[in-house]
């Protein structure tokens, strides 16, 4: 059975009109995985996955249920450059997407996040480099994304929060204890 595996980052976000943009994952940036491992994403690893051509569906906080775009349609475009795995999609005007562009503009968003199955990895110890993913989704995080980047935001407000990251990362901690 092939495992589905979900990250997220707090990263740039920014809203123009009816369309959010920014950054789904970020390349080289270490992301403490519940206390298991260390993890960092390779430049590349979702370039098979983008020329596969396979639907990739945009979401709130993973759930199928609530759906913002996706590739097939044309409202989800996908691209790596040399920052990592950029995004840019068009909000629909439904209650999902109206309140996630309203949390956008007023810098409220936690993060993004991507769902993917693991194709090609290194590990050394507990070190762990995603080198090729398949990737099925990705996710505007409502909450505590899992990986370290930069902040979100609305395109208008180009403000960080002081300790959003740390707050992230204790939650994160706890909510994987909890388990």
């Amino acid at each position: 059975m092939t495992q589905i595996e979900k990250r997220g980052y707090a990263t740039e976000l920014r809203a123009r009109g009816r369309r959010l943009e920014g950054y789904a994952a970020t390349f080289n940036e270490a992301a403490d995985i519940g206390g298991r491992f260390i993890e960092t994403i390779a430049p590349g690893a979702f370039a098979n996955s983008l020329r596969s051509g396979v639907d990739v569906l945009a979401l709130v906080d993973h759930d199928p249920g609530r759906v913002l775009a996706r590739t097939r349609s044309g409202t989800l475009r996908l691209a790596e450059d040399s920052r990592g795995l950029a995004f840019d999609l068009d909000i629909p005007d439904t209650t999902a997407g109206r309140d996630v562009l309203a949390l956008a503009e007023r810098g409220d968003l936690g993060g993004m996040s991507f769902g993917f199955t693991m194709m090609e990895e290194n590990r050394q110890g507990d070190r762990r480099e995603l080198r090729a993913v398949e990737l099925h989704e990705i996710s505007v995080v409502l909450a505590w994304p899992a990986y370290d980047g930069t902040v979100v935001q609305a395109r208008n407000r180009l403000k960080q929060p002081s300790d959003f990251h740390a707050y992230a990362n204790r939650a994160m901690r706890l909510l994987e204890v909890s388990r």
